[in-house]
């Protein structure tokens, strides 16, 4: 009996098994002089997109003193104590604000290691930290998150005309001026297993799942790895092969999201990731990592070309993602 009614949820609850772990190249596209490499790139991105569902950009135009601030905010944020960061709480349905294990993946029915704290701009008043708590975290991360929508967008555009749509399709469905924009940063903490008993390395830093956005950017700290891909799945559909992705810096890693899978007819996969927890060997410090989501706004229409799914607003597609993974079905 399925429990989810979407096929994508009822698909990952049976993705968290450890599995095998295996090398493979993961794309690593070049995104410099865009505008005159855009068919270039188009076909790279396509590739990539439709074969294994990852892949890495380089010269990507977001300056690194930009992102290392938004790290060292990030850093600044989840050391605040416990009772700060708890006046900024993530609501039901809201995907913005602080949130402290209470993400559970369908595939794993375990919380995951860690804390986040979401940026999605329209519902951000109340959930600011302030310049006494955090000097200069909103003015920063609000730079950050708009060069992530820049690019973004480029990419999104590169899909759009393989898929023969006008070339800013998907960037009229992410306008970030529109009360329905629902792009999201995420800031995120994966607590230190200095102190862990070896039982707690059994679990997940985060449970496997596949994304439910378009296109997520991911930006990574070199020396704090641990996110694993796997494109591969045996006659059950189970995911059975993982590859680790390196944390690279200058590089940022992407992948194709749920919602753009489905508006796309499937033709752009959404494959499976998690973050396996580290080996005795490894760091085992905290882990920190900052990805954005790129949203449809909420009044777009999910509909493909060729008519594969039922059309669904992308609020009510999130409002399902939501739910299954923050207490309700």
């Amino acid at each position: 009996m399925n429990d989810y009614a979407l096929t994508e949820l009822n698909k990952e609850k049976g993705f968290g098994g450890e599995g095998l772990t295996v090398d493979r190249e993961i794309p690593i596209i070049d995104m410099s002089d865009y505008f005159h490499r855009k068919a270039e790139i188009t076909e790279e991105l396509w590739k990539a997109a439709t074969e294994i569902g990852f892949f890495q950009l380089k010269n990507h135009g977001i300056p690194q003193e930009l992102i290392d601030e938004a790290f060292f905010l990030s850093g600044q944020f989840f050391d605040l104590p416990q009772e700060t960061k708890a006046k900024y709480p993530m609501l039901p349905g809201t995907n913005s604000g602080w949130e402290y294990k209470a993400q559970v993946r369908p595939s794993t029915g375990t919380p995951d290691n860690k804390e986040s704290y979401q940026i999605t701009l329209p519902r951000m008043k109340p959930l600011w930290p302030t310049g006494e708590e955090v000097p200069m975290f909103r003015p920063s991360l609000m730079a950050f998150e708009r060069h992530n929508w820049a690019l973004a967008m480029k990419v999104l555009s590169c899909f759009a005309d393989k898929l023969g749509l006008n070339s800013d399709f998907f960037t009229a469905h992410h306008d970030p001026e529109s009360p329905e924009y629902q792009s999201t940063v995420r800031l995120i903490h994966y607590l230190g297993m200095e102190d862990a008993k070896p039982e707690d390395f059994k679990f997940w830093r985060a449970g496997a799942h596949t994304d439910y956005d378009c296109l997520t950017l991911l930006h990574q700290r070199p020396g704090q790895g641990g996110l694993q891909l796997c494109p591969g799945k045996d006659a059950q559909g189970r995911a059975i092969a993982w590859t680790d992705v390196p944390p690279l810096a200058g590089v940022i890693t992407c992948n194709i999201g749920d919602m753009l899978m489905r508006w796309s007819d499937d033709k752009l996969v959404s494959n499976l990731h998690r973050v396996r927890m580290p080996k005795p060997d490894e760091y085992l410090g905290p882990r920190y990592s900052i990805a954005y989501f790129a949203q449809a706004n909420k009044d777009a229409v999910l509909e493909g070309p060729e008519g594969k799914y039922e059309p669904m607003t992308a609020h009510d597609y999130m409002q399902m993602r939501l739910g299954a993974n923050f207490g309700k079905k």
